[in-house]
C-alpha cells in the first residue's frame, strides 16, 4: 500500500522529504535518548541556545536533563578514525526555552552532522544540503553564508581585547556600522582598520558581487586564506540550481568559542525568523577531546506553522453519522467504500463542534429506511 503524502502536515511532509534527501548522500539515522546526564550539558552550556535546562533526578539520584541539543550527543558518542567520515542525520524533539514566550517548549528538530577527516568537498556538501533542505520545504528561501575565519582575522588586526571583539561582533551581527565606529575609536583602533571593519558590515548579497567588493579588503595572509575558501565555495555552488538563493552575509556570527570557518543560516518567506542554522564547529570537537573536524546544521520544523496553510483547510472529506440502530456491517462497508475512493472519513454519533468537513452522510436515515 502506497502512503498518500497529501494527508501529512507540513512538518511531517518535510521530515519524509529531508530523510530521503539525506539518505541519498549516504547519511544514516542517529537515535538518542530523551535525556542525558545534566553534568554533560552544564560543561558545554555556552554551546547551547539557552542555558535553561529541564532537569530531574533518576532512580539512582543522578541529576538528569531532557535533551536541549542533539549535536553534543553525536559528538560525544563518536570516535575518530583517519580517513573516515561519520555522516548522521536525525529527527528528534529537543526541549528549550522559547525565544518568544520564554517558556519551555518541545521543538521538532531535523538535521545532520558530518564528522571526521573532512576536506573541502564535505564542507561544500553540507552547505549544499542546507540549501537543498530549504528548497524541499518552500520555493522562496535564502541561505546566508559567512566565514568566521575572515571575521576573526579582521578583528585580530584591531589588536583590541576580548571585550572589544565581542562588542564589535555584536555590531556586525546587527549590521550596525553607526555604533561600530565610536567603539573602534574608544579602543584605539587605527583609522585604516576601522574603515575596513565598517566596510565589512555593509558587504552582503549575491556571492559574486560580495567577492568583488571583499577582495580589496583582504590584505593579511589569514584574510586572503578565508577569501580563497569563499571563492572556492562560490565556484562550486554557482554550478548548482540553488546558487541564486545563496548569499554571502557576514552578519551571521555564531559563538566563536565553538565555531570556526563557514557558518550559515536559512530563511523562508513568510517565517519571521531563521528556520535553519549551522556551521563548522571544530573548536567544540577539540573541547570534547576529539581530533576530527565537523560541520552540520539543524532545521526547526515547529516554525513551519507560520507558513500559510496550503491545504483545503478540512480535517476530513466526509462526516459519517450513525447511531446505535446502525448495523455495524453497514457502517464498516460504508467506511471501507469511501476510503477506497480516496476520501477521508470520520464516523461520529454526533457532529463534533470543531471538526471541518466537506460532506455529511447520515447512516441513521439509511438504517431507519432499511
Amino acid at each position: 500500500m502506497t502512503m498518500d503524502k497529501t494527508i501529512l502536515k507540513r512538518e511531517e511532509a518535510a521530515v519524509f522529504a529531508l530523510r530521503e534527501l539525506y539518505c541519498r548522500y549516504g547519511y544514516t539515522p542517529y537515535r538518542m535518548s530523551k535525556f542525558e546526564a545534566y553534568e554533560f550539558y552544564l560543561q558545554n552550556k555556552e554551546f547551547l541556545v539557552s542555558d535553561r535546562i529541564i532537569t530531574f533526578h533518576d532512580t539512582d539520584g543522578e541529576l538528569m536533563a531532557l535533551k536541549p541539543d542533539v549535536t553534543l550527543s553525536i559528538v560525544k558518542n563518536g570516535t575518530d578514525a583517519p580517513g573516515c567520515i561519520q555522516r548522521s542525520y536525525y529527527n528528534e524533539n529537543v526541549y528549550r526555552v522559547s525565544g518568544s514566550s520564554h517558556q519551555f517548549r518541545e521543538i521538532m528538530q531535523t538535521g545532520l552532522e558530518c564528522i571526521g577527516d573532512l576536506d573541502f568537498y564535505e564542507i561544500y556538501e553540507v552547505i549544499l544540503l542546507a540549501a537543498r533542505s530549504l528548497a524541499c520545504i518552500a520555493e522562496e528561501y535564502v541561505l546566508d553564508v559567512s566565514h568566521l575565519g575572515l571575521l576573526g582575522a579582521i578583528l585580530d588586526e584591531t589588536g583590541a581585547d576580548e571585550s572589544f571583539r565581542q562588542q564589535a561582533a555584536r555590531c556586525i551581527a546587527e549590521k550596525n556600522a553607526h555604533d561600530l565606529q565610536p567603539l573602534c575609536r574608544a579602543a584605539g583602533v587605527s583609522a585604516e582598520v576601522t574603515d575596513k571593519l565598517t566596510a565589512f558590515v555593509g558587504i552582503y548579497g549575491a556571492m559574486e558581487c560580495v567577492l568583488q567588493r571583499l577582495s580589496p579588503l583582504c590584505t593579511t595572509r589569514e584574510e586572503q586564506s578565508a577569501l580563497r575558501q569563499l571563492q572556492a565555495l562560490a565556484s562550486l555552488l554557482q554550478a548548482t540550481p540553488y546558487a541564486g538563493n545563496i548569499h554571502f552575509d557576514f552578519s551571521i556570527v555564531n559563538n566563536m568559542k565553538y565555531y570556526s570557518g563557514f557558518v550559515f543560516k536559512g530563511f523562508l518567506r513568510g517565517v519571521c525568523q531563521g528556520v535553519l542554522a549551522g556551521g563548522q564547529y571544530d573548536k567544540l570537537m577539540v573541547r570534547l577531546g576529539r581530533s576530527a573536524r565537523a560541520i552540520g546544521f539543524a532545521l526547526y520544523l515547529d516554525l513551519l506553522d507560520e507558513l500559510e496553510e496550503q491545504t483545503d483547510g478540512l480535517d476530513v472529506d466526509v462526516l459519517l453519522l450513525y447511531d446505535a440502530a446502525t448495523p455495524p456491517q453497514m457502517l464498516a462497508a460504508k467506511i471501507e467504500a469511501l476510503q477506497q475512493a480516496g476520501r477521508r472519513v470520520s464516523a461520529q454519533r454526533a457532529v463534533p463542534e470543531k471538526l471541518r468537513y466537506e460532506t455529511v452522510i447520515d447512516l441513521r436515515k439509511e438504517a431507519a429506511e432499511c
